[in-house]
């Protein structure tokens, strides 16, 4: 017995889910670029960052990226492993989570301006976060990244079941 569902409905479904798939698992150097130009920026506001960034542990930075050299190795590993947990909201450069981050980067590390920036570069997408090492603190990150997987995966299957029954 064939299912009447009209193909759109498929089409639908599978860009809705793929929707909620989708995560960055890159940092753009757009994001790692937060200095803003001289000039006005009353028209150019940006929305609230939704991550709280004052309450986050930053000894990931501050234990393995140490001056007065910051070499770049240990400071980029360092760095992705406590920020690629929060890329996409990073990369959105219409909110003020790249800011906001490196301003409390800034003031727990005393790092100095662009560091990150000017070190750590890898390819023309940005900063990898495909094999990065997630702290312990970004654990609900991690989860969240499982779980969606997991609903492609059951979304895929049912829709699978609705084809053939």
């Amino acid at each position: 017995m064939a299912s009447n569902f009209n193909p759109w409905f498929y089409l639908i479904c599978f860009f809705f889910l793929a929707g909620l798939a989708t995560s960055s698992s890159f940092i753009s150097y757009d994001a790692l670029d937060v200095h803003g130009g001289p000039g006005r920026t009353l028209l150019q506001m940006k929305k609230a960052c939704n991550i709280s960034f004052e309450n986050l542990d930053y000894s990931v930075l501050t234990d393995k990226c140490k001056g007065p050299q910051y070499p770049a190795k240990p400071c980029c590993d360092a760095f992705k492993e406590f920020a690629c947990p929060f890329s996409d909201a990073i990369n959105d450069l219409e909110s003020d989570c790249a800011s906001t981050m490196f301003s409390f980067i800034n003031l727990y590390g005393k790092y100095p301006p662009g560091l990150f920036a000017n070190e750590c570069r890898e390819d023309k997408n940005g900063l990898d976060c495909q094999n990065v090492e997630q702290s312990k603190k970004s654990g609900g990150v991690q989860i969240a990244a499982a779980q969606s997987s997991l609903l492609m995966l059951t979304a895929g299957l049912i829709v699978l079941l609705l084809q053939l029954f």
